[in-house]
Order: C-alpha cells, then structure tokens, then sequence
C-alpha cells in the first residue's frame, strides 16, 4: 500500500470523522480519482508529433496511458472540427492516484519556483477540486532536454465530500499545500 493510502486509513478518515461528527463510516469522503488533462495550443492541433509529446509526457508523469481526446464540435472562430485531437487526459484510480497525489504534493509543488501554496478557493462547491500547472517540467520524469515545447495542465481531484469545507479539510489531511 502507498503512504498516502495508509495515511488515509489511519489518521485522515479518523479525524475527519471525529471533526464533522458522521455517524457512519460510509459518510467519510474520500477521493473517488485524479483527473489530469492537457490541452494542445492552437498551432499544434495539426501536428501528430505534438500530439505523441503530450501523451507521452502524461504517461511518465502518472504511470498510465493517457487517451487522446477530440473536439466534440465544429467552432470555425479556431478552426476547429468535430474530431480533430486537441489534447490528452489520463483518469486515476486506487494506488496510482495515490501514488501521484503523493510525488504532486511532495515533489512537484515543492518545484514550483516562488511556491506560495495551492489556491484554497478553487472548489467547485460540490467538493471537487481543480488545480492548473503551467509547466510539466516540476515533475522529475520529465526530462529537460527531451521537452519540444513548455505545456501546462489541469488537474482535478473528484471527492465523494458533500461540502467544499468537507473536502478542503480532506486535502488538506492528505498533505496539499494550501496557501495561508
């Protein structure tokens, strides 16, 4: 089991049921996956090569294959249609996630030049977190000589947290460095 996970088990899910006062340990959130998604810019929806960088990247980042994702609609205003690829996401679940959350929170925040802490008031206020990178370069699989191009990402932590206190609470048990 990761430290994450077994952090969780054993003081996160405690405390927060000591905190909030649940009467079931089914009402305890929980982080249900990690969604991180990265989106090509405006030149590089044509080029393949471009594409087979962010996958590639999304891979040795979370350990997973990342899926290609594509326009669902025409827009003309970008030149855009139905099914062209335009990004790429990788969902994670059990270990893996964990596994991420913890290099996330212990590694690559770290590596963030001026790092201040993460934004406290990006919940959706369903208990769903979101956070943006703007480079991939803070995580250590990524190579600096083998990178084409700086891209950013999005990350999304889906919780089963009713409340955005609930879930700020558990991410915050969990190690995320929130800014002051």
């Amino acid at each position: 089991m990761s430290r994450l996970r077994d952090l969780y088990v054993n003081e996160v899910a405690p405390a927060l049921m000591k905190k909030f006062a649940y009467k079931s340990p089914m009402q305890i959130p929980k982080i249900e996956k990690v969604v991180i998604n990265v989106g090509t810019g405006g030149e590089e929806r044509d080029n393949a090569k471009a594409m087979e960088a962010i996958v590639g990247d999304l891979t040795a980042i979370t350990g997973q294959k990342a899926v290609v994702t594509k326009a669902k609609k025409s827009v003309a205003n970008f030149k855009l249609r139905a099914g062209m690829a335009i990004g790429g996401k990788v969902t994670l679940r059990g270990e893996k996630m964990y596994e991420f959350m913890d290099r996330l929170f212990s590694v690559a925040l770290p590596r963030v030049r001026d790092f201040k802490g993460i934004n406290p008031n990006a919940f959706d206020g369903r208990g769903n977190y979101s956070l943006g990178l703007k480079e991939q370069l803070i995580f250590p699989e990524i190579e600096y000589e083998k990178v084409d191009r700086v891209r950013g990402m999005d990350i999304a932590f889906v919780t089963t947290a009713k409340t955005d206190e609930e879930a700020k609470e558990l991410l915050t048990l969990m190690g995320a460095p929130f800014a002051r």
